[in-house]
């Protein structure tokens, strides 16, 4: 199966070559095709006969922070739970299925939404849209199947999170300390008592609210006639009966007009740890683009000002990661967003002298607008990683057709996005840098280790 990605993307990475129009790369169109069913399902067919193969993605419109109040970890629990079996495939039968045809697949759950996706040879098309709707028209929810997810879940929790050095940290940590509205700073992954406590009904419920057609987009990239496609798509799509879809609820966070700080121990940590996050400006606005590009000049390759000066430079810390929205990417995302870098560090340096470091390159950028050269580095590193990304298999183009599909009922956008970067001038960047990197946006993390003598000293140590 490697053999077949590294090929395909490679075919995939020859068609999307791109020119160069005065210095600036200039994307070639992306096909489109976007229609509704009656029953509302968002269906985006975008043709790309570069290698036989197709890219089919479903998205349902439920994430980590639009899930209900007392249903946290639900969201992630029924990623789980798609995989247990349908009305006309057993357990496991859907995974089966497709790796039987050659293809692969996997799901993920986001802040704003839930994905399946799957990448098969052309031919077999017609086999994953049946499987799809399949699942969407009637999940196998057993008592077998919820007890033995959940325990599952558990687990992933455990391992990932309680019982892994920094586990969590920051993507899992670090909303729940900078925002304020439950819904962005309730613990993604789920407390376990309320996972625990999902009843049959609960989760049967939740399925018929959200898992429904008029919450979902149907994104099919590759080499298929779309005439045909259209055809499958009615066949077995259209007649899945939508759904009462709850209004998403209130995602807006208050302004924040004071520098925050928190500290979290971490017993199985060895080093210390630091992050800080920004919020960012509101999605597909100027200062978001603007913020985009920064995020290249600051946080992205060796050639960053923070990598340049916090490892380079000074040595306090093998490496700096981060970048906006850290469990996916900078488009793939609807409500608030935070940009947020972390490392860990040695003992020896303090948190004060990382901030201060950090705080002398933040203020470059504020004080005076970069370079026209480093603003077209930047803006040809951010567009060469949109260009790797749509051509990873497909699935990096499926991911924008869906969420643009989803979010803004125009999954054209994605043929938009180039020139958007591309015309911005560096008093942009310096105005959103004003704007958005101001200590008072900020909230600074600390993750502190327990003393080896403390440690070996508590009940159990050694």
């Amino acid at each position: 199966m490697m053999l077949w990605k590294g090929k395909w993307a490679a075919l995939a990475v020859l068609a999307a070559i791109t020119a160069f129009a005065d210095g600036q790369m200039v994307a070639d169109k992306v096909p489109v095709t976007y229609y509704k069913l009656p029953n509302g399902l968002k269906v985006v067919l975008s043709q790309d006969s570069s290698a036989p193969i197709v890219a089919v993605g479903v998205y349902y419109q439920i994430g980590f922070r639009i899930e209900p109040r007392d249903r946290t970890g639900f969201a992630h629990l029924f990623e789980h739970m798609m995989f247990q079996g349908s009305k006309n495939l057993g357990k496991m039968q859907f995974v089966r299925l497709i790796q039987s045809n050659g293809g692969i697949l996997n799901g993920s759950t986001r802040f704003d939404f839930t994905n399946y996706y799957e990448v098969l040879p052309s031919n077999t098309l017609e086999t994953v849209l049946w499987a799809e709707a399949d699942r969407m028209h009637g999940l196998d929810i057993t008592e077998a199947n919820l007890t033995n997810q959940k325990g599952v879940v558990s687990n992933e929790v455990k391992v990932n999170v309680l019982n892994q050095p920094y586990g969590g940290f920051p993507w899992l940590d670090m909303p729940q300390y900078a925002n304020t509205n439950w819904y962005n700073a309730h613990n993604f992954y789920g407390d376990l008592k309320d996972i625990e406590a999902a009843t049959l009904d609960d989760v049967q419920h939740f399925f018929t609210t959200y898992y429904v057609p008029n919450n979902a987009a149907l994104v099919v990239v590759g080499d298929f006639n779309i005439d045909q496609a259209k055809a499958w798509v009615q066949q077995y799509f259209g007649n899945i009966p939508s759904g009462k879809v709850p209004p998403l609820p209130d995602l807006s966070e208050p302004e924040q007009t004071a520098e925050k700080h928190a500290t979290k121990i971490d017993k199985l940590a060895g080093k210390p740890a630091l992050a800080f996050s920004y919020h960012m400006p509101e999605r597909r606005s100027k200062d978001w683009y603007a913020m985009g590009l920064l995020n290249q000049i600051l946080l992205q390759g060796d050639d960053s000002m923070l990598v340049q000066e916090i490892v380079k430079k000074r040595g306090y810390a093998s490496s700096i990661t981060g970048g906006v929205n850290e469990l996916g990417n900078l488009y793939d995302y609807r409500g608030p967003m935070l940009f947020t870098a972390s490392l860990i560090h040695d003992d020896s340096v303090s948190s004060g002298q990382v901030m201060s470091a950090v705080d002398g390159v933040i203020q470059r950028v504020i004080d005076q607008p970069v370079d026209a050269t480093t603003l077209r580095r930047a803006q040809t590193k951010l567009i060469s990683d949109l260009y790797d990304q749509e051509a990873n298999l497909g699935l990096g183009k499926v991911d924008l057709l869906a969420c643009f599909a989803l979010f803004d009922d125009d999954p054209d956008e994605i043929n938009t996005l180039v020139e958007d970067f591309n015309k911005l001038m560096p008093a942009d960047l310096q105005a959103a840098a004003k704007q958005y990197l101001r200590p008072q946006n900020r909230t600074i993390l600390e993750i502190t280790v327990v003393p080896k003598a403390a440690a070996a000293a508590a009940p159990g140590g050694r």
